[in-house]
């Protein structure tokens, strides 16, 4: 599951460069830019579904990656999984700042 964590994560870079190029932060006009992208740019609808399910693929394939971990005992590697539990925390943040926006 680390080959498709980093599948998913390259497609999540990807995708968000991509819709930053036509997303436009100022309060009054965030949401007509995501119906910008979605209405008018070139598989917009696409990209940004590519997006915002590839966040969920992305937890899914971390949490059997975890699940594995543990069937394993990876845990008892001790500073190896305490790097994972970091990149976790890290991860769930950056979800959270992603989820606010539109």
């Amino acid at each position: 599951f680390g080959s498709l964590l980093g599948l998913c994560l390259i497609t999540q870079i990807l995708t968000g460069l991509f819709l930053a190029m036509h997303y436009t932060s100022d309060i009054t006009t965030a949401f007509s830019s995501v119906a910008h992208i979605c209405r008018d740019v070139n598989y917009g609808w696409l990209i940004r579904n590519l997006h915002a399910n590839g966040a969920s693929f992305f937890f899914i394939c971390i949490y059997f990656h975890i699940g594995r971990g543990l069937y394993y005992g990876s845990y008892l590697y001790k500073e190896t999984w305490n790097v994972g539990v970091i990149l976790l925390l890290l991860v769930m943040m950056t979800a959270l700042v992603g989820y606010v926006l539109p």
